[in-house]
């Protein structure tokens, strides 16, 4: 039930502007309400002291709400904050307009219109069981607050249109949020492909890239890590010999043998053809030469049946470097590692 109400608003910016905007609308909805409320309490007929105490109420709501902006509402949108205050907004208003209701006759006031236009500003902003919750609120507060104890067949009536509405209301929250979720899942889902190598599963070259730009970030705050660049040697010829089929099987098990190879915090990726990158930390008892010298081992366990080894290169990641250079002197160490026969590790440069 708790997860029901209390369902996250926003997870980014886009959606936080969003909460923000419909924060505003509200606003502007309960300002005209309280303008409505006001000229109809000036321009019809009934006892002063309740003509009063609708324009003093009325008064009251246009000053109180728009000290509603200066909440730290973009803070408040990603947390449970969020959902509380639309969930204080609609009870508040929900007393508001019984006490209006009340002050203008009870069941024979049109006031309780309200209330519908309060629900359909729910709909929008609250999840189904939010939707479900306030219309059940609204519906008792009626029946108890105004019908109650002289329940009248305009009441039942009243009571039988809420009820609907509610549901009607509900379903429409539950498809936004649908429609929603399917957004997410979709935006998500293309993040993952256009960060994913699509032959091998294991992070391509922008996604490496990005993490290793934050490894740069963190070097800044003492923290160490090296960039080891992976190269197949004798890969064409598997491709050659035993055709691409058996070349891209190949390519697989490396990437998953050098995963298997670090430790979950670090990470593998695909740079493209044969060549295969790893991002680490660094430690005393987890140095960069025996990282590298264990992915070296990996490639040459998976690809002994096809005579394929692999040069490694090292470059340790440096405060302010230019992940370009960065990965220029990784690939340098790399080489160097291949010219001199391959199934080595290139000379550490830094």
């Amino acid at each position: 039930m708790r997860s029901g109400l209390y369902r996250p608003l926003a997870g980014d910016d886009a959606r936080v502007a969003f909460w923000i905007r419909h924060v505003r609308i509200g606003v502007l909805v309960t300002e005209l309400s309280a303008l409505a409320v006001a000229a109809y309490a000036l321009l019809t007929d009934g006892p002063v002291a309740a003509r009063l105490g609708l324009v003093g109420l009325a008064a009251g709501i246009a000053v109180a709400v728009p000290a509603t902006l200066l909440l730290p509402l973009r803070a408040m949108m990603r947390d449970w904050r969020g959902p509380t205050l639309f969930y204080g907004w609609t009870l508040a208003t929900i007393v508001v307009v019984v006490v209006a209701t009340r002050l203008d006759g009870g069941a024979a006031s049109p006031l309780d219109a309200l209330l519908f236009l309060t629900l359909t500003y729910t709909a929008v902003a609250y999840s189904p069981a939010g939707v479900v919750a306030m219309g059940s609120v609204m519906t008792a507060a009626y029946l108890f607050c105004i019908e109650l104890p002289g329940l009248t067949t305009n009441g039942m009536f009243f009571l039988a249109v809420m009820g609907v509405f509610t549901i009607v209301c509900a379903m429409a929250s539950a498809n936004s949020w649908a429609a929603y979720d399917r957004q997410m899942l979709l935006i998500r889902t293309q993040e993952v492909l256009a960060s994913t190598d699509p032959l091998t599963g294991i992070p391509n070259r922008r996604l490496f890239l990005e993490r290793v730009s934050r490894a740069v970030e963190a070097a800044a705050w003492g923290h160490q890590s090296v960039v080891c660049l992976v190269d197949l040697d004798g890969f064409k010829a598997v491709n050659d010999a035993d055709g691409h089929a058996a070349g891209d099987a190949l390519l697989t098990a490396v990437g998953a043998a050098l995963g298997g190879a670090v430790r979950e915090t670090d990470t593998v990726a695909r740079l493209g053809g044969d060549e295969f990158a790893v991002l680490a930390d660094v430690t005393a008892g987890y140095s960069a030469a025996l990282l590298a010298d264990r992915l070296r081992s990996a490639v040459a366990v998976t690809g002994a049946r096809f005579g394929v080894t692999a040069s490694v290169g090292l470059a340790e990641v440096e405060t302010g470097d230019d992940v370009e250079d960065l990965m220029h002197r990784a690939d340098v160490s790399m080489y160097r590692a291949k010219s001199t026969g391959g199934d080595r590790v290139g000379v550490l440069d830094s």
